[in-house]
């Protein structure tokens, strides 16, 4: 292994940073929430809408954080920003959520996702032991070294938006289009503004959430100043036309009252455009377009804790590299936090209240792009926010109304967001303490 000094090569380009994004967004949640939202919602238009209001509070928070990432280009994302922008302890408590389960809830979620989509096309293979297995073997190939790693992320991302495209257009072409009406009514308006419409918002915008991945990478982005932000901006304006595009196909092809309440809509639009036996290999390759999503988080969550650990020497072995510059210690640190998720089923419990402490995270990150004009003007800022201030208080907006919403519906969810945060209280003391023992001597 080599020591956290070893000067970082930076090999990712702009391509691979976008499919970063692209893969940390596009996960289960595209092919899942609609269900949901039509128990309630009935509407065509009210149904698009609430996946265009989601893509634009994402790309509010891309075009924000793209100036950050231009200023600081360093890998950690939001701990290393908010340590800059506010103190050590608020970014140490914002990378300890990343570390335990921000990254690897999510993962374990897409690896039994996984599981069970291709249990559902071939029974009796065990949903649980598929989980392990992906996980086990994307994060073995996250460990060889950064270039491999990257190709691996380019055709597994390539492969799963190719997949919803081939969904998009087989569904105009060969589906048998639905008594749905996509225009707005007097009704609509309503309903956007309707307690059903706040609270599918809430799971869209989680749905989104991923797009600003490349920032945990970026030290090892080339021209980390314009990519970066470069890469916030196309991965997630491409994911924002995906999601629209994939959902008017879902509404389009398969009569609504089809998908009120079903979890697998993904499953049962391709069951409407393909038939039965076109349904179970369209599972099976959303089942493969997962993988995408799972190597995606493996691949930016260490960088987090490769971070810390080159910050605070109570944590410096998750900061060493192995010959090819891989943070190997913080991938199996992360890799095994997953397998405790899966092996327990505690990941959904997890998820909860995750939702709360990230758009916390988030919220304040956003927030530090007016902190840090303020308190540090002289600093080069290769890119600034385009809308600045309209674009980062649109975000901010909507993330605290998102935030005042999850506390008042999930309290409990959201007290143990804020617990798992206190937590991290104690071990940042104890890790500054034994730095300044380390430096006395």
């Amino acid at each position: 292994m080599t020591s956290e000094k070893t000067p970082i090569q930076p090999s990712i380009g702009l391509f691979t940073a976008i499919c970063l994004v692209v893969a940390n967004m596009v996960g289960t949640g595209v092919f899942t929430s609609l269900g949901f939202q039509a128990i309630d919602i009935q509407s065509g238009f009210s149904l698009l809408m609430l996946w265009i209001v989601g893509g634009v509070f994402a790309l509010c928070g891309a075009l924000s954080y793209g100036e950050l990432g231009a200023a600081m280009p360093r890998s950690g994302g939001e701990y290393h920003y908010l340590t800059e922008i506010y103190h050590p302890a608020i970014g140490f408590l914002s990378g300890w959520v990343s570390v335990t389960v921000g990254f690897a809830a999510p993962i374990a979620l897409a690896a039994m996702a996984l599981g069970t989509y291709a249990a559902s096309v071939v029974p009796g293979l065990p949903p649980l032991a598929i989980a392990i297995v992906v996980v086990i073997g994307v994060s073995l190939i996250h460990t060889r070294d950064l270039k491999f790693g990257s190709s691996f992320q380019d055709i597994a991302t390539v492969g799963k938006v190719s997949l919803i495209l081939i969904l998009i257009v087989c569904g105009f072409v060969l589906a048998q289009p639905q008594d749905i009406n996509f225009l707005p009514s007097v009704g609509d308006y309503r309903s956007i503004f309707s307690s059903p419409f706040a609270i599918s918002l809430v799971y869209v915008t989680y749905s989104y959430s991923g797009w600003n991945a490349a920032i945990y990478l970026a030290s090892e982005v080339k021209e980390p100043e314009k990519n970066v932000p470069r890469a916030l901006f196309i991965g997630t304006a491409a994911v924002m036309v995906l999601y629209v595009l994939i959902n008017f196909i879902f509404l389009y092809t398969t009569p609504i009252d089809r998908l009120a309440g079903q979890l697998e809509v993904g499953y049962i639009a391709a069951e409407s455009i393909f038939g039965t036996s076109g349904a179970k290999i369209m599972g099976m390759l959303i089942s493969f377009g997962l993988i995408s999503s799972i190597s995606s988080m493996v691949l930016a969550g260490p960088r987090v804790t490769q971070v810390i650990g080159e910050d605070m020497p109570v944590f410096q072995i998750l900061a060493k590299k192995n010959r090819n510059g891989v943070p190997y210690y913080a991938i199996l640190l992360q890799l095994s936090i997953v397998l405790i998720l899966l092996i327990t089923s505690t990941f959904e419990a997890v998820l909860t209240y995750l939702s709360f402490t990230l758009t916390l995270s988030s919220f304040l990150t956003v927030l530090g792009v007016f902190i840090y004009r303020f308190g540090h003007p002289e600093v080069p800022r290769p890119y600034k926010t385009w809308g600045y201030p309209i674009v980062p208080i649109v975000f901010l907006a909507i993330s605290l109304w998102i935030l005042v919403f999850i506390f008042k519906d999930k309290t409990m969810e959201s007290l143990a967001g804020l617990g798992t945060l206190a937590l991290g209280l104690p071990v940042y003391f104890l890790a500054v303490k034994k730095k300044v023992i380390s430096s006395d001597t």
